[in-house]
């Protein structure tokens, strides 16, 4: 019989002999040293959508939940006594999320035109709402309740039938008010009764049916990776699942994952530190200054402005970042005028400017020593430099102290305008700029505009 075992040993060793792909163990050190698939970096800019039950009340937060029930806050409970009757549950927004206005191939047109590489939906938030007709979720899903949709399914087929993006999926792995989950954590998560029967399934369920290239996951509710058995989850996921070889994750898998493991790091929620960082993150931020989710109470000054989401992009990126800018759709499935608004203006802005952005890598310098507001990306294969300044200078001289020049060599250009522009060297190091006298309609962008200097050192 020994003679008959030895095969069947090597081969879990095999694809490593034959120099097939590497398989991962299920431990931190093993699944962090897998290399991030190169698409991701590239990206840099894709869209977060922030949808479910909560677009109902869409007051508040997308924990409106959370601040009614458990925190009872005084303007979520004054909210729900003015406006609904006594006795009135959050199940009962199920029905009413109805999603009648959701066109797939509306929204996955709209994330086109935003110049987004990717997009991340939420396929359950810490509600515990499925948007597919998840069989781990009975009676709390898109399919069974509201829509009678499955949101996921439509979206996805959109997206790629329609575009070029990445597909992902935000998963929640704990649900604020599920019983099972309650008892685990009374038991201070001794127990698994929630993960083996309610999360882990519906990861397993979303990438085996949607395959995500993005698995983005959220709400660890102070329980231990171990818990929620995350490194087998990754370890399944990167070597046997069908997106092993492209997919994505994020660092929120339970309690002292964050900024440590999985694949890039988001740290916290608009996460933006300014400086380059030695391991790829992103910074996940939302158009909508105080909510992921759509609430009906925003004023016009809760919305960044397109200047400010310019320059949270210029900024990242320069940061060898990713930004996922976020949106809230409503009930009814619609994605606000504002929001669509500011998607289109950020792909009119990368339509032009996208050479500065896509495929770049962080150059030696993030951001200029001598003027603020000009951040620098690099372009590998090309040798060239972009300096992104956020300020057109009035004196139509703009000073970077950060290049270094080569007399007769160097060539500085504005995308967008044709001619070459002329600069004289300040001194050892920097360059003053002569930027072309421009009324504002002969603007190449109206918010942030790209130099592209080749040859210097």
């Amino acid at each position: 019989m020994s003679g008959l075992l030895r095969p069947v040993l090597l081969l879990p060793l095999l694809p490593g002999l034959l120099g097939g792909r590497p398989r991962y163990e299920p431990t931190w050190a093993s699944l962090d040293a897998r290399p991030l698939p190169a698409w991701f970096d590239e990206a840099k800019f894709g869209v977060f959508i922030h949808w479910g039950v909560f677009a109902v009340p869409s007051f508040g937060s997308e924990w409106f939940w959370w601040y009614w029930q458990k925190e009872k806050r005084e303007s979520y409970v004054k909210f729900m006594k003015a406006n609904y009757p006594p006795g009135f549950s959050y199940e009962d927004f199920g029905p009413l999320f109805t999603a009648e206005f959701f066109d797939p191939n509306q929204w996955a047109d709209i994330l086109k035109a935003s110049g987004a590489k990717y997009v991340v939906l939420t396929s359950k938030h810490h509600e515990g709402f499925t948007l597919w007709g998840s069989k781990y979720s009975w009676n709390w899903n898109a399919v069974d309740v509201g829509p009678k949709r499955d949101l996921v399914a439509e979206l996805e087929t959109s997206v790629r039938n329609r575009t070029d993006l990445r597909f992902g999926l935000y998963h929640s792995l704990f649900e604020w008010f599920n019983p099972l989950f309650l008892e685990d954590a009374t038991n201070a998560f001794k127990t698994r009764k929630f993960p083996t029967s309610k999360s882990l399934p519906e990861l397993y369920e979303i990438v085996t049916k949607y395959q995500p290239e993005i698995v983005w996951s959220d709400g660890d509710g102070n329980a231990p990776d171990t818990y929620w058995n995350s490194t087998g989850f990754l370890a399944w996921l990167y070597n046997d699942s069908p997106v092993r070889d492209t997919v994505v994750t994020n660092d929120r898998w339970g309690v002292g994952s964050i900024c440590k493991h999985g694949g890039f790091y988001t740290c916290s929620d608009r996460y933006n530190p300014g400086h380059l960082l030695p391991h790829k993150w992103e910074n996940c931020m939302t158009i909508d200054k105080r909510s992921w989710g759509y609430r009906r109470n925003a004023n016009l000054d809760d919305y960044f402005t397109i200047e400010d989401l310019v320059k949270q992009l210029v900024e990242t990126v320069s940061c060898g970042g990713n930004l996922l800018m976020n949106i809230g759709p409503t009930h009814d499935g619609r994605i606000a005028a504002i929001f669509e608004e500011r998607l289109r203006q950020m792909g009119a802005w990368l339509a032009l400017n996208g050479e500065a952005i896509y495929g770049t890598e962080p150059w030696r310098a993030q951001n200029d020593t001598l003027t603020p507001g000009v951040w620098y990306t690099f372009r590998p294969k090309e040798g060239t430099v972009n300096a992104i300044f956020l300020n057109w200078p009035n004196s139509g001289i703009l000073e970077l102290g950060e290049p270094q020049t080569r007399l007769a060599e160097t060539q500085v250009k504005l995308v967008g305008y044709e001619e070459p522009l002329k600069w004289v060297a300040l001194g050892e190091k920097g360059i003053a700029v002569a930027l072309p006298r421009l009324t504002p309609k002969q603007l190449p962008c109206q918010w942030g505009w790209t130099l592209t200097l080749t040859d210097v050192n």
